[in-house]
């Protein structure tokens, strides 16, 4: 069976090698400290399945398409054999940043930092940035709302945190319309923060409205949740505008997908979001994809099964996972 150009294993084939694993993390991202995830081996590799919990099957049946991609069909051919990357800081405490920071090895060229926190306000937002800041004073920095802002909050918080020479605020609000109004009203003020839509894009039904609207200067384009590398590849290339590539905190299996993307691109002119292992305190693989002095190499990762065991998920979690594994296969398949 095909999907757009895609062949979709049997359900068994697919179900043979699946693996479910929960990786404990250093710190809380998204309010997980244990990350549970899918792998699965086909006859190009190994793909990933790890949409969030509270995602429904169609949105999660993306993730699905991705992961068996990567496992039957292979990655596009690269264009550069690194790829460089951002740290990232979660919305923790000003005095646990240098800890978070101490996770990626050598130097750090960019971080991208949480900001918007649900029980958090803007002086923790400024209190983290400014850490940041002057651990790393030559660094690019930008920030990651992930809509947790209104229009008004958003202008005013990035008003706030320009005196910290941002590169460009991610997700600042919900709509597409509310991007727009907020980068216009940025220029208004002279604020010449840069406005990066993620979840317009990656969640939407059009993701290629944002561009049409004027509502962003970039985007952030994420393999799993748009379908895979070739069509995230394609949504780029119709954008027409220059695009991050970030991690949906994935084991290495994911961000080896992630590192193709970026290394398939035509142009990358950020540093991607794909050093999220860092944050991650196990893997499926003894040699994790982890940043060394800001830049991920382009290569294959070798799953290890003593790892697939040590952290295997059993029981109701498991069943729960690889149900969820039969629906989106259903979907996929049209069945």
């Amino acid at each position: 069976m095909t999907t757009s150009s895609l062949f979709v294993p049997p359900l068994p084939d697919l179900l043979a090698s699946a693996h479910v694993v929960s990786l404990p993390m250093r710190v809380t991202f998204r309010g997980v400290t244990e990350r549970e995830t899918v792998v699965f081996r086909g006859p190009a590799g190994w793909g990933e399945f790890g949409p969030f919990p509270e995602y429904g099957d169609t949105e999660a049946a993306a993730w699905l398409r991705a992961g068996i991609e990567a496992a039957w069909q292979g990655f596009p051919e690269p264009v550069r054999d690194r790829v460089p990357v951002n740290a990232t800081v979660p919305a923790v405490p000003a005095e646990r940043v240098a800890d978070v920071l101490g996770g990626y090895s050598g130097r750090v060229h960019a971080v991208k930092i949480k900001v918007a926190e649900r029980g958090q306000g803007l002086a923790d937002d400024v209190a983290r940035v400014a850490a940041v800041r002057h651990l790393l004073p030559d660094a690019e920095l930008r920030v990651d709302a992930n809509m947790g802002w209104d229009e008004d909050t958003a202008v005013a918080a990035l008003g706030a945190l320009s005196e910290f020479d941002l590169a460009y605020a991610e997700q600042p609000v919900a709509s597409v319309e509310g991007l727009a109004s907020v980068r216009r009203r940025l220029r208004e003020k002279g604020v010449g923060t840069l406005i990066a839509a993620d979840e317009s894009v990656r969640k939407a039904e059009d993701p290629l409205a944002v561009a049409r609207a004027g509502a962003a200067d970039l985007i952030v384009v994420k393999v799993a949740p748009l379908g895979g590398v070739r069509r995230a590849l394609e949504i780029v290339a119709q954008a027409g505008l220059p695009a991050v590539v970030s991690s949906a905190i994935d084991s290495s299996v994911g961000i080896r997908a992630g590192v193709a993307l970026a290394a398939a691109l035509p142009e990358l002119p950020y540093a991607c979001g794909l050093g999220t292992l860092s944050l991650m305190a196990a893997d499926v693989t003894a040699e994790p994809l982890r940043p060394v002095d800001g830049f991920l190499p382009v290569r294959d990762v070798a799953v290890d099964e003593a790892l697939l065991t040590e952290h295997a998920v059993t029981g109701e979690r498991r069943d729960w996972w690889l149900d969820r594994v039969r629906r989106t296969h259903a979907l996929l398949a049209g069945l």
